[in-house]
């Protein structure tokens, strides 16, 4: 999925036009020498949606009468178009493979090709057309009619010729990183496979050098901290490298050095359960994609002091704990950025515990910003205030603009437990507060013990406390720490409210208990997916306090109580392909 932060400007789009329309003028077929191998990693489940009339594309629902065509109905939301004219349904339709998925996957093309193939309509950026490109070489034998239909197959392959020239006139219009990626990648792939287009790619190799230098840090990071944007960029260059090898052409440094320096990282960010934290936007990644891409760069081992790209990971017996450990991106490009400094996420098994509430962009506006804020997150919260505010620029995207700038991250290494001692400030120019967290996993993983903390540290901070202390009367800076639930998990408190007790759907059980001046709550919560028709419900357990003095403390822990039982064998999932409804 490409991840645009702004809508290109007008300019750009009249600009992208234009080429489109000038490169399709007297466009020859271009025939493969030999097709590559296919680069999206599907679901036949979904496919099988797709041909239902109700798919996921873009992060949206589709819902599309059997018998009728996707480009006659109306797109507003561009995720929708971007979805749509990058093919994001034809891996669903490949991994499928039936004959009806054929047909329906020929049929659809053709009619993008006869009604926008000669450069009009909303699909014709660099990224978009990067991606088809893409998805068209990779699924060429799906695609082409075995000359049962030379007219289609010769639109088809002009078509990919069209395609070819526009991202080589246009690349550098695309936005830096992934979209960049997309369509640099799409190029290689369709110059390497095409006869008579091989020239294109010198020039395409040194520009994806220059996107890995630029973009990805010598650390594997990428400036939005997105995990599964990481992971979408690895797709894209492992599949570069990839057609490059089997072409009998070299992989430049640069290239493999990022790959490695990626997958080091999407190691240490990997749970337990084969998924990746809901951070910074990030969303559920295809079922294997992970899994699979790690495996073909030949990465076994996260990084050995449990920190990337700004994430710190604690693991102890099948349990991970993945904690945000940075400042959040601020300023231009962080619009999907989160205010979640020094949330976690908790994984036992195969089986989440305490997430994050998820991206909210699928759903709306107001879910997207509700779901940036730290009280959708796995941490500390004041009332009404998250770690990081968002501002409003002309479009209407909302970059965060003010956040945490000093963030302390000690690892601490026992024989009996790992520990994170942990630290922001960004309640401090509002509050003079810091926040200090501890969290401290055992080695067998059955027990997480934390402790939060608010404190004023310097005489102008507890000066500045004091002022709003005053202006808070008694009922103090109420604060609370949530513990957001996967759906999966259910809760309830103990009667005398000391406590509470999650239980999994594998069996297992894990007590909450706390020390300090909280009242534990049980309230609604929501976890947001792209992959679900609406948020779904789920639960939060909320400890709710006040600060009234220079300090305010509590501490708690998260600990197993019984484990999943033995008859079962519990393997995270709950149906024939773990996917959710749609």
């Amino acid at each position: 999925m490409i991840h645009h932060d702004a809508a290109p400007s007008r300019r750009t789009r009249f600009m992208n036009a234009l080429a489109a329309r000038i490169t399709a003028r007297g466009v020859q077929p271009a025939d493969f020498t030999a097709p590559p191998e296919p680069s999206g990693l599907g679901a036949s489940a979904r496919g099988q949606q797709v041909l239902d009339g109700h798919f996921l594309v873009g992060g949206r629902i589709v819902q599309l009468p059997q018998g009728t065509s996707p480009w006659d109905r109306p797109m507003p939301d561009r995720a929708l178009r971007n979805g749509m004219h990058g093919f994001e349904w034809l891996d669903h339709l490949a991994a499928l493979g039936n004959r009806a998925a054929r047909r329906t996957a020929q049929d659809w093309t053709a009619q993008w090709i006869a009604r926008f193939g000669r450069g009009s309509g909303p699909g014709w950026s660099p990224a978009l057309a990067g991606q088809r490109l893409r998805r068209w070489t990779g699924h060429a034998l799906l695609l082409m009619s075995d000359g049962k239909a030379p007219a289609r197959d010769d639109a088809f392959l002009r078509a990919l010729a069209h395609h070819t020239a526009f991202v080589a006139r246009r690349w550098d219009a695309a936005a830096p990183g992934q979209p960049r990626l997309e369509a640099l990648t799409g190029l290689l792939l369709a110059a390497l496979s095409l006869q008579g287009m091989a020239g294109h790619v010198p020039a395409a190799k040194a520009a994806l050098v220059r996107e890995c230098r630029a973009r990805i840090d010598a650390n594997g990071a990428i400036p939005s901290r997105n995990p599964q944007e990481l992971l979408d960029i690895l797709v894209l260059l492992t599949t570069a490298a990839r057609a490059l090898e089997d072409a009998g052409r070299m992989v430049e440094l640069a290239i493999t050095e990022a790959i490695e320096h990626i997958a080091i990282t999407l190691r240490t960010l990997r749970h337990a359960d084969g998924a990746l934290p809901r951070f910074h936007g990030a969303d559920s990644a295809t079922e294997g994609l992970l899994d699979r891409t790690l495996a073909e760069s030949a990465i076994r081992a996260p990084s050995r002091d449990g920190r990337a790209m700004g994430y710190g990971r604690l693991t102890g017996g099948r349990s991970t704990l993945i904690v945000d450990a940075a400042p959040p991106p601020l300023g231009p490009g962080s619009e999907r950025a989160h205010a979640s400094t020094l949330a976690f996420e908790l994984v036992s098994n195969r089986r989440a515990v305490i997430v994050n509430c998820g991206a909210g962009a699928p759903f709306g506006a107001d879910w997207e910003r509700a779901s940036r804020a730290t009280a959708s997150h796995s941490t500390l919260a004041l009332d009404g205030l998250s770690s990081a505010r968002m501002g409003v620029t002309r479009r209407g995207s909302a970059p965060l603009g003010d956040g945490p700038r000093t963030i302390g991250a000690e690892l601490e290494r026992e024989p009996s437990h790992t520990a994170f001692l942990l630290s922001h400030d960004g309640y401090v120019a509002s509050h003079g507060l810091t926040h200090l967290r501890r969290l401290d996993l055992s080695r067998d993983g059955r027990a997480l013990v934390g402790e939060d903390t608010l404190v004023a540290l310097a005489p102008d901070d507890k000066h500045r406390l004091e002022r709003v202390l005053a202006r808070a009367g008694d009922h103090g800076i109420g604060y609370a720490i949530r513990f957001h639930l996967h759906p999966q998990a259910r809760a309830e408190p103990d009667p005398a409210g000391t406590g509470a007790t999650i239980t999994l759907q594998s069996g297992e059980v894990w007590a909450l208990r706390f020390e300090g001046p909280a009242r534990l709550s049980l309230e609604p919560s929501v976890y947001l997916e792209a992959a679900a028709l609406r948020p779904r419900a789920t639960m939060q357990i909320t400890l709710s306090a006040a600060v009234r003095d220079y300090t305010s403390q509590i501490a708690w822990t998260l600990a197993k109580t019984a484990d999943t039982p033995l008859a079962l064998r519990d393997i995270g999932r709950d149906d024939a392909l773990a996917l959710p409804p749609l």
